[in-house]
């Protein structure tokens, strides 16, 4: 177990290590095993992140054409579906050069813009790196001086995989094996940004040019239910608005459509691009701030701030009859605050909708980049 903590808050969180470090792990100790003949209970390797981890062997087995074992993934105190799952190698020798390759559970890259090229086995370029340096220090501790052929799998990879976004990304068959620094940071944010970048990189390099934004399972119900546009040609960004728009700039995106529950989008109304409630919350300042510009009575704002959800204050702004005008305001205060975001620099839009009011907003340009992003996806 990885004794390294990280505070969130006054909260003390164990790290853990990623599935590309239990690929290199299992693959030094698989290439150990078949150059000595021994079976190691631990092993080392050193994470990108300048951290050394000893990871325990299971499972070993010795042929005598290949040697294989497993390393069972700790996500730490994050919560990782792939926490627990083992992680196996499988080495044999060859002439000169290391290949990697993809077994049972691991998925198969079937779109581009991913880490990998199309037809690929989906494990990435740093754990790739890494499994190739733990067995070249295997090798060169038993002074061989040939190659390695290393198959990496995982056992119920394709049924966990059922339940992450791989198949919609362009993965199919199986998980990822993945990590850019070897190690796991409990409820990092880091790793949402980077599935939302590939996920992004990928809609790109498909020739998409105006990104439509969801922020999870309201917003795709809606897209799909309402809008009645293809989910697997948008991008999910849960919470991170802010850091999805600055990556569709980056990309080049001619164009941002945001869809989301009220409840998340009206938060943008104050220029808060990070919905998630422990960044900041606001939204009862923003429903105050709309009704008083709509021309609200003061009974009526009073009743808003001892509101717990958008839609209980949006109650109380139609009992009094002020719901339209409100809402038109705080269109206008999304759409300012997303041209400021993007200084005006590409078209930003966006809906939000509240199931229980059968309400949608949308702010000026919505409507057009909604007729963009359909002309786009059937062409």
């Amino acid at each position: 177990m990885l004794e390294k903590y990280i505070f969130k808050g006054a909260q003390k969180l164990r790290c853990g290590y990623t599935t590309g470090s239990c690929a290199a792990a299992a693959s030094k100790a698989a290439a150990e095993m078949l150059l000595t003949g021994r079976i190691p209970q631990f092993t080392e390797i050193m994470t990108p992140k300048g951290i050394p981890l000893k990871l325990e062997i299971n499972n070993p087995v010795i042929a005598k054409e290949y040697a294989s074992c497993a390393v069972v993934k700790d996500s730490g105190d994050d919560p990782d579906i792939t926490n627990g799952i083992y992680v196996y190698a499988m080495v044999s020798l060859t002439d000169k050069d290391v290949t990697i390759i993809g077994g049972e559970g691991i998925g198969t890259v079937t779109k581009s813009g991913l880490d990998q090229p199309v037809g690929a086995s989906a494990i990435n370029s740093v754990p790739r790196k890494m499994i190739a340096s733990a067995v070249g220090e295997a090798a060169a501790a038993s002074g061989y001086t040939g190659g390695f052929h290393v198959v990496i799998s995982v056992p119920d990879g394709k049924k966990i995989a059922e339940k992450t976004y791989n198949p919609r990304m362009g993965i199919e068959g199986g998980i990822s094996i993945i990590g850019t620094s070897g190690i796991v940071e409990p409820m990092s944010s880091s790793a949402l940004i980077e599935t939302i970048r590939t996920e992004a990189k990928m809609r790109h390099a498909e020739g998409q040019k105006n990104m439509l934004l969801t922020l999870g399972n309201y917003s795709e119900a809606f897209v799909k239910e309402r809008l009645e546009l293809p989910l697997e040609k948008s991008v999910t960004c849960s919470n991170f608005i802010g850091e999805a728009i600055e990556i569709a700039q980056e990309l080049g995106f001619e164009s941002i459509l945001i869809a989301g529950h009220m409840g998340k989008l009206v938060k943008l109304g104050a220029g808060i691009m990070n919905t998630h409630s422990a960044f900041a919350d606001g939204r009862m300042d923003v429903l105050v701030t709309c009704g008083l510009l709509a021309g609200a009575d003061m009974e009526t704002l009073r009743k808003i701030p001892e509101c717990v959800t958008v839609d209980a204050a949006l109650d109380i702004l139609a009992e009094a009859g002020y719901i339209d005008k409100a809402l038109d305001v705080l269109a206008e205060r999304i759409d300012y605050h997303l041209c400021k975001k993007v200084k005006n620099e590409i078209k930003t839009g966006a809906i939000a909708f509240s199931f229980k009011h059968d309400i949608i907003l949308k702010t000026k340009n919505a409507d057009a980049l909604i007729a963009a992003v359909t002309e786009e996806w059937n062409d």
